[in-house]
């Protein structure tokens, strides 16, 4: 596992607070966020970028300001949080560069996309501290894995050419044939495996799912060694995400990149009633998550 250069080492210094974690405010989420905001399609439907670029200016006005860092899209984020001064000069800004939704491949795995045209440069043109890339992975299935293993390459490449840091995050699935019970068994051996496939592509910085127990926490942790890795939140409610968090940091995460578990009970079509509900219910959740990370993580010492 190659170690971060200087200028990767300077852009996860950037997404980390003072102890040292990452802790991240996740809302790179466009179909998801549109599920969110109605429950009739027809309705999501009309609901257009602007409208998301204001939920998303929203979260990160109430939660990001709070936190060390941001991620968003490409599409309805920047450049106006940097533009419109809303994302703060000493908050840092993760750009995703995976498409919403998924293609099938006729054996039905499912195949990852990109966004047309970001890469690194264009993630550093838009004020971007570093890019996150998401793929799909199924350890266990080495066939379904082929198209999304050459966008990771591709990716991890393009910013190490151009020296800019990179956040590695997989998603596993259910595929076909397989019950819901078989396929929650074998989460653990998923995230272990999807790890491995990662970090032998060369991955500095991962975003994973909860691996499944203390156990698979700390045999992920001994996989990744100097490679830090967050655990994200995967939509699931607060109190089963805190459970998970206090799990995964007391067995070697370094922080967590939240989202939905944060935000999904508060965002709205009308803008007073999110802003209400990212006060009063968001940002204290965001301090229950915060006082986890400070029980695992001292501050990190200052050089005089």
């Amino acid at each position: 596992m190659a170690p971060m250069t200087t200028a990767e080492r300077r852009g996860y210094q950037q997404i980390c607070g003072n102890d040292g974690a990452m802790m991240v405010i996740a809302c790179d989420q466009r179909g998801g966020m549109r599920t969110l905001l109605s429950a009739d399609p027809a309705e999501q439907a009309k609901i257009g970028n602007d409208v998301l670029g204001h939920t998303k200016a929203d979260i990160t006005s109430y939660l990001a300001s709070r936190a060390s860092c941001v991620l968003v899209d490409p599409i309805c984020a920047v450049p106006q949080l940097v533009d419109d001064g809303i994302i703060d000069r000493s908050t840092a800004l993760l750009i995703g560069l995976d498409a919403s939704g998924w293609d099938t491949s006729p054996e039905g795995y499912r195949l990852s996309k990109l966004v047309e045209g970001i890469g690194a440069r264009q993630v550093r043109a838009l004020g971007g501290t570093g890019g996150k890339i998401m793929v799909y992975l199924r350890s266990d299935i080495p066939q379904a894995n082929a198209h999304n293993i050459d966008i990771l390459k591709q990716v991890i490449a393009d910013f190490a050419q151009e020296d800019l840091l990179l956040v590695v995050e997989f998603l596993t699935y259910q595929v076909e044939g397989e019950s819901k019970a078989e396929y929650q068994a074998r989460i653990p051996e998923l995230i272990q495996g999807g790890t491995k496939i990662c970090l032998d592509l060369g991955s500095k910085v991962l975003k994973l799912p909860y691996p499944g127990s203390a156990e698979s926490c700390a045999a992920v942790t001994r996989l990744s060694g100097n490679v830090p890795w967050a655990v994200l939140s995967a939509g699931v409610d607060h109190e089963t995400f805190l459970t998970q968090v206090e799990t995964a940091m007391a067995n070697g995460a370094s922080g967590v990149i939240a989202g939905r578990s944060l935000w999904k009970d508060c965002i709205s079509l009308d803008r007073a009633v999110t802003r209400q509900k990212l006060e009063t219910i968001a940002v204290p959740r965001l301090r229950e998550l915060q006082a986890i990370i400070a029980r695992h993580r001292a501050p990190a010492a200052k050089v005089a």
